[in-house]
């Protein structure tokens, strides 16, 4: 009996990397998933020398820009994600996406993915920062570079990379709107580099999340509509006037209520007395809410007496997801801890 050749799944969701401008010289003024992902991938002949040997299947989950990234995308991703890593010849797996919610859906798939899955195989999120029909087009070299990641020996978890660069999705933040290198893991660094085809580790692969997190996809296939959750920032002036009114939304007629406010502080999470004095009004209302900063790097660390709980050291985005999910799906207790 044969073998079982190797495969690596890509799951294609659009974003700049099938993107296209009417010239060979527009890296800015393009319209963003335009080519479908085997297009993609067959403008890209190198990738059979990566693969060494392996099959390449190519998959489109979603076609957005994104900027436009749902939840209706997100959980068909996670399902799509979830069935290629039971397949026993499965490699790994990479995603095609745009680079501006990246973050956002890598943070998603580290928390809902099977710990089991993604303890053994690696699920890596790639991009561009220039359409491909750019003279200078990178996403080729980072649909390699992600191949090479995915096939790495033990490479494991959700991963990113761009330009070279590998991050685990807990850390990965877009920090610069269109340098080729773009993204920044903050203050512990990237997980390693990819160099002429192989991996070189700065730092332990991702451990799988099992915390707060770690939910049943199927909670989320089963969902008809996500919970409200918004993102505010504090800022000279700030007044809690916002956060009265998003919460006399729900008074009004087919207004979905909002059940969680995510507040980007400035410094260690510090926030406006007025902005905070609304912030705690809406709590004792039943709504969740956590403080993040807005600061680049750096976690809010908790001090007593706080009135509001932190966000456990995740950015304003990624700590939105969390308390998407968590209202979505409360933690088991079964499944807390590390």
């Amino acid at each position: 009996m044969k073998n079982k050749v190797e495969k690596v799944v890509v799951l294609g969701t659009g974003g700049t990397i099938a993107g296209t401008a009417t010239t060979a010289s527009d890296n800015l003024g393009y319209t963003a998933a335009q080519l479908s992902v085997q297009d993609v991938l067959t403008a890209i002949p190198g990738l059979a020398t990566v693969l060494q040997g392996r099959t390449l299947v190519a998959e489109q989950v979603a076609q957005v820009d994104s900027k436009d990234m749902s939840f209706s995308v997100w959980t068909q991703l996670a399902l799509r994600v979830q069935h290629h890593l039971a397949q026993s010849d499965v490699t790994g797996i990479v995603i095609t996406h745009g680079s501006d919610t990246l973050e956002e859906t890598a943070y998603f798939l580290h928390a809902v993915l099977p710990a089991a899955q993604v303890a053994t195989k690696a699920v890596v999120l790639t991009c561009a920062m220039r359409p491909a029909t750019s003279s200078s087009a990178d996403g080729p070299q980072n649909v390699m570079d992600a191949v090479a990641l995915a096939i790495t020996v033990g490479a494991c978890g959700v991963l990113a990379v761009c330009a070279g660069v590998v991050h685990g999705a807990q850390e990965v933040q877009k920090v610069h709107p269109s340098r080729l290198d773009a993204f920044s893991s903050g203050e512990l660094g990237p997980l390693g580099y990819v160099e002429n085809g192989g991996v070189r580790l700065t730092r332990n692969w991702p451990v799988a999340f099992v915390n707060i997190a770690q939910h049943a996809i199927e909670d989320i296939a089963n969902l008809d509509n996500w919970p409200r959750v918004e993102i505010l920032m504090n800022h000279v002036g700030a007044s809690g006037a916002v956060v009265d009114a998003l919460l006399s939304q729900g008074h009004a007629p087919d207004a979905q209520p909002v059940r969680g406010l995510v507040v980007a502080g400035t410094g260690n999470g510090t926030l406006h007395h007025d902005l905070e004095a609304a912030l705690v009004r809406a709590q004792a209302r039943g709504v969740r809410v956590v403080r993040s900063t807005r600061c680049a790097s750096g976690s809010v660390l908790p001090t007593p007496g706080d009135a509001l709980p932190d966000s456990e050291g995740l950015s304003p985005v990624k700590a939105r997801v969390a308390m998407l999910l968590a209202l979505i799906s409360p933690p088991r207790p079964e499944r807390r801890g590390r």
